[in-house]
């Protein structure tokens, strides 16, 4: 099991930018893949953005591609997810989820962090 928290979340104005941190504990981060999810109110919860474990796989969603970068420290337990040309559509509350394991080639999301709120104003 991970322990996750969220943290670097706030109030930016279009266009500006932000950057996330995911702290996590437990022996089985280094060997874990992350993800960052957002939802925004009345949405249901989407993908951003994943790193395998290694850090050398990459992938997001269309919706952030050329704007976020998502990367990770294992020798500090952390995952990034730097956040560039913020839109306010942007607005949500992140979250940071590890996987230990696959299903059918897709990342099985077994411990989640509590969120925190980024907020674009226009």
């Amino acid at each position: 099991q991970v322990q996750l928290v969220e943290s670097g979340g706030g109030l930016v104005q279009a266009g500006g930018s932000l950057r996330l941190s995911c702290a996590a504990s437990g022996r089985h981060f280094s060997s874990s893949a992350v993800g960052w999810f957002r939802q925004a109110p009345g949405k249901e919860r989407e993908f951003i953005a994943y790193v395998n474990w290694s850090g050398r796989r990459t992938s997001y969603a269309d919706s952030v591609k050329g704007r976020f970068t998502i990367s990770r420290d294992n020798a500090n337990n952390t995952v990034y997810l730097q956040m560039n040309s913020l839109k306010p559509e942007d607005t949500a509350v992140y979250y940071c989820a590890a996987a230990q394991g696959y299903y059918s080639s897709s990342p099985v999301w077994d411990d989640w962090g509590q969120g925190t709120q980024v907020t674009v104003s226009s």
